[in-house]
């Protein structure tokens, strides 16, 4: 199967950083959406050759206003940031982009702003901004970006991720994709498919046609390939697909269950479960030879494993303690811990990007948690609750995980629905992503470009 899908690079140029610029700009990642820094973000300015060469080539009436709309609800979403009203900007875009009147800007209570300009140039998109402090009445970062515009979507994510980055100190998420499992139908006859989108919810694409079953998709943290499992005449099978290239090969068919594959750190294995004569054990594969190893042998079921991101070790959930904790162990299957010992059963580990945190899901007295715990097991917090909720993925910054929540049927077994939520560390800032269609299993990409 191939899929045509058109690869598009982006082409950054840096024109001005400055090295000596310290804002008295601060903002707190560890509190969530309780105190957001209040930005404004300018419409770009555009000149009127170019917005009409954007109208022609893109359909869009005004490019920078729609770049700038990107920037400010990525800004939004984190649950970081407060982007003010453009209603009660006092600057029209081309003047704040010269030169900001900064009284102006703290007149409506702006700390940060962010201005620039759009321009057509030899048929490509040019886009520069500036990030400003308005207390210290300084530039605290300028850059350009070059690319085809079809590419304009990803410019204001890249914009985003640079802003983000200046005032937080973290790596940004908004230059990413989501890889999930679309669903449509009744309960008991869902078709499923593949699915993919930015971030936001937009550019969302199927990768399959819904005539296989599919599970679990997961991106490899080093590149645009995913692993998912299907099941080819009720067999079940692990699948490579290349997002960029649209090119899907087999990895291989395993006898019995299959579940959740996913990459190593480096790409280079997956490692996945198998089910067979009433158990289940955790086996690797390396890309490169098709050698499979197994690293668990026990008389339990073994599952949901996922490496720690300097790929030593593996987290995994089992019930060979009688019922279903998290374990951590070596990455050859050596030196098994239990780590979680709180009420309740606890499955679908995911260590975090950062290394200091697994994410999980937890039963409890009829309701499900998305958590979080140290990796020695400490420290435990329960993000969110719900009649079901399932599948963490961190973003890569390891501030944010991606879920999905089913919706209780009632006795006639309507009312069915599954849909994405997002929430942050702190368990404050929780919304829904918009998908056209039902959609379980989600995957989080890693940054799409630096």
């Amino acid at each position: 199967m191939k899929i045509k899908m058109t690869k598009k690079i982006i082409i950054l140029f840096l024109i001005f950083i400055p090295l000596n610029s310290f804002a008295l700009i601060e903002v707190d990642i560890t509190r969530g959406n309780l105190d957001p820094l209040p930005v404004a973000v300018s419409p770009l300015a555009i000149d009127e050759k170019s917005r009409k060469s954007f109208e022609k080539a893109l359909k869009k009436k005004n490019i920078g206003e729609e770049i700038s709309s990107i920037v400010e609800n990525n800004l939004s979403t984190s649950g970081l940031f407060n982007p003010l009203s453009k209603d009660a900007f006092l600057q029209a875009p081309d003047i704040a982009n010269l030169k900001p009147r900064f009284e102006d800007w703290n007149l409506i209570k702006a700390q940060a702003l962010i201005t620039g300009k759009v321009n057509y140039v030899d048929d490509k998109l040019r886009v520069e901004f500036r990030l400003w402090d308005v207390l210290a009445a300084k530039e605290m970062m300028a850059l350009a970006f070059t690319t085809v515009p079809s590419n304009w979507r990803r410019v204001g994510h890249i914009i985003s991720d640079k802003v983000y980055e200046r005032l937080t100190g973290e790596k940004g998420y908004f230059d990413t994709r989501i890889i999930y499992v679309a669903e449509e139908g009744p309960k008991t006859q869902r078709i499923k498919k593949l699915a993919i989108m930015d971030q936001d919810g937009f550019n969302n694409k199927f990768l399959t046609l819904g005539n296989e079953l599919v599970l679990t998709p997961r991106f490899n943290p080093t590149s645009q390939m995913v692993t998912y499992l299907s099941y080819f005449k009720n067999l079940p099978r692990v699948y490579l697909l290349d997002i960029e290239t649209g090119t899907q090969e087999v990895v291989g068919d395993f006898p019995g269950m299959t579940f959740a594959p996913r990459f190593s750190p480096d790409g280079k294995k997956i490692i996945m479960s198998f089910a067979k004569d009433g158990k289940s054990d955790i086996y690797t594969m390396d890309l490169e030879n098709r050698i499979v190893e197994r690293i668990t042998n026990h008389p339990s079921i073994d599952t949901s494993p996922s490496y720690s991101p300097d790929g030593k070790y593996v987290t995994f959930n089992s019930d060979r303690s009688g019922y279903q904790q998290i374990y951590i162990m070596k990455s050859d299957g050596s030196d098994v811990k239990r780590i979680s010992f709180g009420n309740g059963l606890y499955g679908t580990p995911v260590w975090s990007p950062r290394g200091d945190l697994i994410a999980f899901t937890k039963l409890h007295k009829g309701k499900f948690y998305i958590g979080v715990m140290r990796t020695d097991g400490k420290g435990e917090r329960l993000l969110t609750e719900n009649y079901y909720q399932e599948a963490p993925s961190w973003s890569p910054n390891g501030r944010v995980l991606i879920f999905y929540r089913e919706t209780k049927t009632n006795d006639k077994g309507e009312g069915f629905s599954a849909k994405m939520w997002s929430i942050d560390l702190t368990g404050y800032n929780e919304r829904q992503i918009k998908t056209p269609t039902d959609a379980s299993d989600p995957s989080w990409s890693s940054l799409l470009s630096n």
